[in-house]
């Protein structure tokens, strides 16, 4: 399968990169398997078993290979994805984190210990207001937070508790 875009991430998994791929592409609209390869007699792994899944997720591909135990995820890396509203932060934090870890200001793990980042739209213009006292109320204010609560930043920016 090829191509047109020059560089993919490649994530690799244990076994689960055609499970996760599935997982994640059922969440993120405009996403896809976009190919599997199997493993065949030679190996590496079971034979029929996926060894490289192709998936978009809104459009950018990305590569998942089952590569076995050898390496695993650390929040070094981790996928970003930019939410429109308090909904849309909700939805993500809730799904993506079901079976993994939460952490704070918008980080969460998911089940196969992939860093994402659950960011509301609205973070980075109140971060670069023109109000730089309300613009460092509002970061105050997302230090304390696990999941992120666009109301509670943009009263934080407007000068309210």
């Amino acid at each position: 399968m090829t191509s047109t875009q020059k560089v993919r991430p490649c994530l690799w998994f244990d076994t689960e990169a055609e499970e996760a791929a599935g997982f994640y592409v059922s969440l993120i609209p405009g996403s896809r398997i976009v190919d599997v390869a199997r493993c065949g007699d030679a190996g590496p792994g079971k034979a029929g078993s996926a060894l490289m899944v192709t998936f978009e997720l809104a459009g950018a591909q990305y590569l998942a290979l089952n590569g076995g135990p050898i390496f695993k995820f650390t929040g070094a890396i981790s996928l970003s994805i930019d939410c429109d509203d308090q909904a849309e932060i909700d939805y993500f934090w809730e799904r993506l984190g079901a079976g993994g870890s939460y952490s704070r200001c918008g980080w969460l793990e998911d089940r196969y210990g992939l860093s994402w980042q659950i960011v509301p739209r609205r973070l980075p213009e109140l971060l670069a207001g023109a109000d730089r006292a309300g613009a460092g109320r509002a970061m105050e204010a997302m230090l304390q937070m696990g999941k992120i609560d666009v109301a509670t930043l943009e009263r934080a920016y407007a000068g309210g508790a």
